[in-house]
């Protein structure tokens, strides 16, 4: 079997949409399954991961010359808001040409549940598979390093118990809530770690919004914006306890890795994580951050269970396990 494993603009996206790729791939050599990153029509399957306009020109061809289509589901107008600039504005066009696009596929993988239920709007005749995007251990195996989680706390200039948030500095990741928390608890160091949009550069300057700089510049002196960081396993060792605010996902591998770190989370309740229990794997809230953070950075027992309840919930979504389910579909796709 043959994959031709398609990631269009794959230049120019990062963060979670970008390492599921990467996920996918690492999945496909593991296990011996050939692919190419080219739209070649002369494979077995043509699996899409981002349904832009070129992707849906091979959908269109594949289909006629009899290769199934699968589609990786990252994409909806929901998500997209509230990421850079303008998104609010192109998340109105994106919903009709996506409720277009994603009927082209034979088959929809989605990374979880919820997702699977927004599909209902967008392709509601089209089958589909929930699928994990799935996170490799090996990523984050350094964690618990004492000698790395000295060097990011005086990297950072950090106290612990350390309040940490994983990934882009966009609005919708929940970036007001974490700034407007981290106010709330002056006696806590909050760190956000990740690539950060009002940084210097060129694409940088284009793609920020008014409101991450404003909200940035305006965050109290103990809430600290990294930028980029090379080794992520060093984020996780400096962090005390997660904080996921995030508004819409359509999973968050971040806050897969922190659960595998056997890190306390609290997070957002949306109903992307009706799969995590109040008080057995995670905090949860929907407005009020403080009263959950402070329980937690306040009791030694509850940081502990918490955070092991979480690491064993995370076992399900390691690569090893997803893999599974996604070559399986590959391989009822291809017969």
């Amino acid at each position: 079997m043959k994959v031709s494993h398609y990631f269009e603009w794959e230049r120019w996206i990062t963060g979670g949409h970008a390492q599921s790729v990467r996920n996918q791939r690492t999945i496909m050599a593991r296990r011996g399954v050939e692919y190419t990153t080219s739209p070649d029509l002369s494979a077995d399957l043509l699996h899409l991961n981002n349904m832009g306009p070129r992707s849906l020109y091979y959908a269109k061809r594949a289909r006629r010359r009899g290769v199934p289509v699968l589609v990786h589901a990252h994409q909806t107008a929901e998500d997209f808001r509230e990421s850079f600039a303008l998104s609010n504005v192109l998340a109105g066009p994106l919903r009709p040409y996506l409720e277009y696009a994603y009927p082209h596929a034979d088959h929809l993988a989605c990374p979880s549940q919820f997702n699977a239920d927004e599909m209902d709007r967008y392709a509601p005749d089209t089958p589909r598979t929930v699928i994990s995007n799935g996170f490799d251990p090996e990523k984050v195996a350094g964690h618990d390093d004492p000698d790395l989680r000295q060097t990011y706390l005086d990297r950072y200039d950090l106290d612990p118990p350390v309040v940490f948030m994983v990934g882009h500095v966009i609005e919708r990741k929940g970036l007001r809530a974490f700034v407007e928390t981290a106010r709330a608890m002056p006696e806590l160091d909050f760190a956000w770690f990740g690539y950060l949009n009002p940084g210097g550069g060129t694409v940088d300057r284009v793609l920020r919004s008014r409101e991450t700089t404003k909200l940035v510049k305006s965050a109290p002196d103990n809430c600290t914006f990294t930028g980029y960081v090379e080794d992520i396993e060093g984020a996780f060792a400096a962090g005390d306890v997660f904080f996921w605010p995030s508004k819409n996902e359509n999973e968050g591998m971040a806050l897969l890795e922190a659960m595998a770190c056997g890190k306390p989370v609290v997070l957002r309740d949306i109903p992307t994580y009706d799969r995590f229990g109040d008080g057995v794997h995670c905090l949860k809230a929907d407005r009020d951050f403080v009263t959950p953070l402070r329980r937690v950075t306040g009791d030694d027992d509850l940081r502990a269970r918490l955070g092991e309840n979480a690491a064993e919930k995370a076992r399900e979504y390691e690569l090893d396990a997803v893999g599974d389910r996604l070559v399986a579909l590959y391989e009822e796709l291809v017969d």
